[in-house]
């Protein structure tokens, strides 16, 4: 042991001096050009890129995401904002409001209005509350595609008419972006409308009742464009924590998986860094099998895909015979689909989960159901139940909604539910800054300690297990000086709070890829890397 030990530390000695990971960096948009720091594998098969220290991009896109919806500013629901229809008007999508005030105060009003309202929707102090009160690390931000700047992406679309209206909404929205990112919360896009409609509800855009993405080429190349196009922008400074396509697709929607290809494939084509987030379309075991073919050490280079699930018990009859108690215990259940899937990226592919959407919401039905127990306290246990399950088995997860006429929006509300204790976010993320600087220290200074410890019970059991076998041993121990650094990364950067790696099957695939490693012993540097971190999480208590 004492023999590869002595090989390892040798061709790691950059790696281990590691002791300020992100040390020049703050979460203020520095480019990752910035970040020279190059440190080869012990052993390289194949193209290799270096690993290199977590940037703060990286950061923003792979932390646990803690966040929200900020439903109804980009895409209109009348149920959340009566207020952006006139009096009188009929529908309650984008569509109708914007034909409804045309038609009473004419086409140059109109832009006014509706650009003084994506203006002041979030104020600096409603921000400050995300960061310093939610603990928010990141917002997803549904917007249409009518939101796009250039008359291509309204063109023969129900919006062709009105989209003068939306010429400043692109800038709108990179504006916000800033502004979230200024306070280091990140940003997924989520394409929440698309031409034609991904599902046949109001929030895909129109009041039309079908869901015409799917059978029309046009609008499924309109979409593909969709999709390049942000990916083009963003890259050229809106630095983003991922683009979703679609958002709800129907069940089974007409190839569905093949139009989530081109898209994979265009914005790979432009920037293979960028998360890209799917709907499971409500069927989570298929996307998750799917997902694993995409996310494979040999698809390189390729974006990384993650799956997005919601989850409701506020909207069928099986849900409303259900006790509240009930509920609360099966959303501790949820996300068994990843059982079996997570743990071995390099002969498998990885799979990521995030819960984009959920509520506090039961129907009266269920709550009469209580017991006596109180309502507040039944709906704080529900939220609760999911906020813990959510980071145990998920990437993230976004509570619908933030913003609505009838704040601070009771069961659907996120200011409401994160104020009454119901929605938590992270324990790790309400450290004080002296206790987040203390653990720090402590996770260094017992890093020697823990790597020979590990280390040495990987190759004790390697050694009993199959004494005459042959081990490229080193490759554990350089996978775990990778994890435990990064972890400690994502933990000590940047100038306020600390993170968590959250997306952990998608970091393990990006280090396997950036490794060089294929085949052979490559999942012992993977074994190496997941004990690293865990053993950094450990010493930090995280």
């Amino acid at each position: 042991m004492k023999g590869f030990l002595s090989k390892a530390k040798a061709e790691l000695k950059n790696f281990a001096q590691r002791d300020e990971p992100c040390s020049n960096s703050k979460f203020d948009g520095t480019a990752e050009a910035q970040h020279q720091h190059h440190f080869p594998p012990a052993h390289q098969q194949g193209q290799h890129h270096g690993i290199s220290d977590p940037t703060t991009l990286d950061i923003l896109r792979y932390r646990y995401h803690h966040g929200t919806n900020l439903g109804s500013v980009y895409v209109i629901e009348r149920w959340l904002q009566g207020s952006r229809f006139p009096d009188g008007s009929e529908g309650s999508s984008e569509l109708a409001a914007v034909q409804a005030w045309v038609d009473k105060i004419g086409m140059a009003e109109t832009k006014q209005k509706f650009e003084e309202h994506w203006a002041n929707i979030v104020t600096d102090n409603a921000i400050g509350w995300l960061a310093n009160v939610a603990k928010c690390t990141t917002v997803r931000l549904p917007i249409g595609y009518y939101d796009l700047p250039g008359a291509v992406f309204t063109q023969g679309t129900p919006f062709e008419p009105y989209a003068e209206i939306y010429t400043g909404a692109w800038n709108s929205i990179r504006t916000l972006i800033q502004r979230l990112r200024a306070r280091s919360i990140g940003v997924l896009i989520d394409l929440h409308a698309l031409p034609g409609g991904g599902n046949a509800q109001e929030h895909s855009g129109t009041n039309s009742g079908r869901a015409e993405l799917w059978t029309s080429h046009t609008n499924r190349a309109l979409g593909v464009h969709c999709c390049q196009f942000i990916a083009e922008d963003t890259k050229a400074g809106a630095e983003i924590a991922g683009l979703q396509l679609v958002n709800e697709a129907e069940w089974e929607s007409e190839r569905m998986y093949e139009w989530y290809d081109e898209c994979i494939a265009a914005v790979s084509a432009i920037d293979p860094g960028i998360p890209i987030i799917i709907s499971d379309g409500w069927h989570l075991e298929k996307a998750v099998d799917w997902t694993l073919q995409k996310n494979s050490i040999y698809s390189h280079p390729q974006c990384p895909v993650v799956i997005d699930t919601h989850y409701y018990w506020a909207f069928t009859d099986e849900d409303k015979a259900k006790t509240p108690q009930q509920i609360t215990e099966e959303a501790g259940t949820k996300l068994g689909q990843l059982d079996g899937k997570e743990g071995s990226v390099h002969d498998r592919g990885a799979v990521q989960v995030i819960v984009g959407e959920y509520s506090c919401v039961m129907t009266e039905d269920s709550w009469a159901k209580g017991g006596g127990v109180p309502k507040e306290e039944l709906v704080q246990q529900f939220g609760q139940a999911q906020s813990r399950r959510y980071q145990q088995r998920a990437g993230g997860s976004f509570f619908w909604t933030w913003k609505m006429d009838w704040m601070p929006g009771g069961e659907w509300g996120f200011k409401a539910k994160t104020e009454d204790g119901s929605i938590v976010p992270p324990q790790y993320t309400t450290m004080s800054s002296d206790d987040r600087r203390g653990v720090v220290e402590k996770a260094r200074h017992e890093k020697e300690g823990r790597m020979h410890e590990a280390v040495q019970q990987h190759v004790s059991y390697w050694s009993g297990v199959d004494p005459n076998g042959h081990y490229e041993h080193e490759k554990y121990e350089h996978g775990w000086q990778v994890g435990y650094q990064d972890a400690l990364a994502f933990f000590g950067c940047g100038e306020t709070k600390g993170d968590k790696i959250g997306m952990f099957e998608l970091w393990v695939l990006k280090r396997i890829r950036e490794s060089g490693y294929r085949g052979g012993f490559t999942w012992l540097f993977e074994q190496g890397l997941r004990k690293g971190a865990q053993d950094c999480f450990s010493a930090l208590g995280i």
